[in-house]
């Protein structure tokens, strides 16, 4: 069957699945592209009004094959479940395309793009920062905040495209092909959606699958051995590791400082200096969500990293402390990861655990092996029962090492909710 030119959309019947942020601004894309799109979504309740979505058919409810029939091409959204459109609507796989693919057939704007397990937000905004200070127009986004099909569809007007970019995306891209590409590291995260670690990486290696000679490919230092018997790519690889020439208050710990070299040896092919980069650490705001200090009550310092949903995450952030003891809140909904890992990382540094909400089954035994841990149902109580403990110097981290699922509509919610369960606390 002869693939969709993405390029040539009027007329054609295109199935957008999911109507979170990429899913509606792939509908309103293709729309006003002149495609006949359908936008399902499995909520009944969904007000899609104020949406913009004239001319898009909404469907909503359970899914089924009829929904899928005629469809050119099919978007899901990021984390849709995929096998089961593919199993019930019978779309051939060169017809299910990511919304990123979809944007990025439609511009011509040189992209650089950034992937790996952990750091991709913070990376993207460095990437953007430096290509900034070097007097560029950038546009930041995908996986983080405004999905590439919004931003061409309102403004549409860069110098770069500075892309973070998840597996589930990678996943349904086909001719994606950025000018720079990173790949910060790789450990187990998203077990719960991918069938397992041999496609999680399979997915994170399409970002360098069509990049040619006159590319980049920048590769954290850690992905040496995993990589070391793989031909994934014809660019130029450039190994990264944490270097002495980036330093900055705002990114604290090892791991900031392997983004920063990263961004550097991506953005040197748009052509920035050392000096603009430099500078672009030197004023980077500190990011919130991110080891981000919400304030200090008694003396305790609290520390809001709900955007570490994996344990490599976890571990990052609590080295950050290298002197101070940690008293470590965790849990959530589990992605996998491993444990002993974990545990080697939290030795010696972390005196007390509190465990709230989901997951509790995996982390209790493994971890009180080695630590005093306690759980409570809600991360309020929890807070609370190490801050009623702590001593002056005590730092409680928020650094969950799960996603946020089971209570919270998303990390943000979950980091936003520990500000306020802080602001609340008594002297």
């Amino acid at each position: 069957m002869t693939k969709i030119d993405l390029t040539q959309l009027e007329g054609i019947r295109a199935v957008v699945v999911g109507a979170q942020r990429s899913g509606l601004a792939a509908a309103r894309f293709l729309a006003a592209h002149g495609a006949r799109v359908s936008l399902l979504d499995r909520r009944e309740d969904l007000d899609l009004s104020a949406e913009g979505l004239d001319g898009v058919d909404i469907i909503l409810g359970p899914h089924t094959p009829e929904m899928f029939e005629g469809a050119d091409l099919v978007v899901p959204s990021p984390g849709a479940d995929v096998r089961k459109i593919e199993a019930m609507a019978a779309v051939p796989a060169e017809r299910i395309i990511a919304e990123m693919e979809l944007g990025y057939a439609n511009t011509d704007i040189p992209v650089l793009a950034v992937t790996g397990t952990n750091g991709k937000t913070t990376t993207t905004l460095l990437c953007k920062a430096m290509l900034e200070a070097a007097g560029k127009t950038v546009f930041a986004g995908g996986n983080l905040g405004t999905p590439l099909t919004e931003f061409l569809l309102e403004d549409g007007k860069a110098d770069a495209l500075v892309l973070e970019i998840s597996s589930f995306q990678l996943m349904h891209c086909r001719d994606f092909r950025p000018a720079a590409a990173i790949m910060l590291n790789f450990s187990g995260n998203h077990l719960d959606w991918h069938e397992s670690m041999e496609e999680y990486l399979d997915a994170k290696l399409r970002l360098f699958a069509n990049q040619t000679s006159g590319d980049v490919a920048v590769l954290g230092d850690s992905l040496r051995q995993l990589l070391a018997d793989r031909e994934f790519t014809e660019a130029q690889i450039v190994w990264s590791q944490c270097t002495e020439r980036f330093q900055s208050p705002t990114l604290p710990g090892e791991h900031n400082c392997a983004n920063a070299e990263a961004a550097w040896q991506a953005v040197k092919h748009f052509g920035v200096s050392m000096e603009q980069a430099t500078k672009a650490v030197r004023e980077f705001p500190a990011q919130p969500h991110r080891i981000e200090t919400v304030g200090e009550k008694g003396g305790v310092t609290f520390v809001n990293d709900t955007k570490a949903t994996t344990f490599e995450a976890v571990a990052a952030a609590v080295k950050t402390f290298r002197k101070r003891p940690v008293r470590l809140l965790m849990g959530g909904v589990y992605k996998g990861g491993d444990m002993d890992a974990l545990l080697k990382a939290l030795e010696g540094r972390v005196i007390r655990v509190g465990l709230f909400g989901g997951s509790r089954d995996v982390f209790e035994k493994p971890l009180s092996r080695y630590f005093n841990v306690t759980w409570d149902k809600t991360m309020e109580k929890a807070v609370k029962r190490q801050y009623s403990a702590a001593s002056r110097g005590d730092v409680i981290l928020l650094s969950p090492g799960t996603s946020s699922f089971d209570q919270y509509a998303d990390y943000k919610a979950r980091g936003e909710d520990f500000r306020r369960i802080f602001e609340e606390l008594e002297d």
